[in-house]
């Protein structure tokens, strides 16, 4: 699997290593070119996995602001609902596709 902005590959893993959450393909935290990737302030929180980061995507120059987003710590319970250990799993939106 791959994630893909302005036709640069940002993040690469076989698809057994990614886990979905609604809807959300969430990468390994190892599986994402840290060269594209730089820490944002902006936090969000999800009722039942927890408070997410951001990280702006940034390729040659192109900015795209808080277009990754991970849990640093999920909140109890999250971790055994999807069955699988997603801290600092990186998902993605803001014009970001996944595709095998």
């Amino acid at each position: 699997m791959k994630a893909i902005w302005n036709d640069t590959v940002i993040a690469e893993a076989p698809q057994e290593e990614l886990t979905r959450i609604e809807g959300n393909w969430y990468f390994p935290p190892d599986s994402i070119k840290r060269e594209y990737f730089a820490d944002s302030d902006t936090h969000t929180t999800c009722f039942w996995k927890g408070e997410a980061s951001y990280y702006n995507v940034d390729v040659d120059g192109n900015v795209n602001k808080d277009a990754a987003w991970y849990y640093a710590q999920p909140m109890d319970g999250s971790v055994e609902r999807v069955n699988k250990d997603f801290t600092n799993y990186v998902a993605f939106w803001h014009g970001v596709t996944v595709e095998e």
